[in-house]
């Protein structure tokens, strides 16, 4: 029975490295997977920008949007210039999976309400975007998307910023909290 224990923790401890191989493996995006997810971050962000514009409350959350909608307009530029480089396609619209989880829950909220889920969601999307872009920044293969990733986080850490400050105490009174 011991050496029945014995064998099988050796064969667990073993293959443990294998595991953590494979694990890390997966954590890493394809330079395709990172265009295709900054393709629908950056349409995301120009449709809740422009819905923002006319159901947020605050004009701080309106201009804000404004802002989120002309920056993610022009990356998307950016990213269509990296990705022909690199020989990868640009999704060209909204996929149902991004639709139904980041603009749908939107279409049903007005003023305050509004306000506090899209900086709440503002907050939170674009803490994912930078840490994605830092990755591609330094990970991908490509060159064009690596300089691309790196030229973008100036302004997804802007966007970041800016959405912290309308939840700061002295932005939500701008929010219609």
């Amino acid at each position: 029975m011991k050496r029945m224990i014995a064998a099988v923790c050796c064969v667990a401890v073993c293959t443990l490295p294998a595991l953590a191989q494979k694990k890390t493996a997966r954590a890493t995006m394809s330079d395709q997977q990172f265009v295709d997810f900054a393709a629908q971050t950056d349409m995301v962000e120009a449709n809740l920008g422009q819905l923002a514009q006319t159901s947020a409350s605050a004009q701080g959350v309106k201009d804000y949007g404004q802002t989120l909608t002309t920056d993610h307009t022009a990356d998307y530029g950016q990213l269509i210039a990296a990705a022909h480089e690199a020989s990868l396609t640009v999704p060209t619209a909204i996929d149902t999976e991004h639709d139904r989880a980041m603009v749908d829950p939107f279409q049903k909220l007005k003023g305050a309400a509004f306000d506090r889920k899209y900086i709440q969601e503002m907050v939170a999307g674009h803490t994912k975007a930078i840490a994605i872009y830092k990755k591609e920044s330094s990970d991908a293969e490509n060159p064009a998307l690596k300089a691309y990733a790196a030229q973008a986080l100036p302004t997804l850490q802007k966007h970041l910023d800016g959405a912290k400050a309308l939840e700061a105490p002295r932005g939500a009174a701008k929010a219609g909290r």
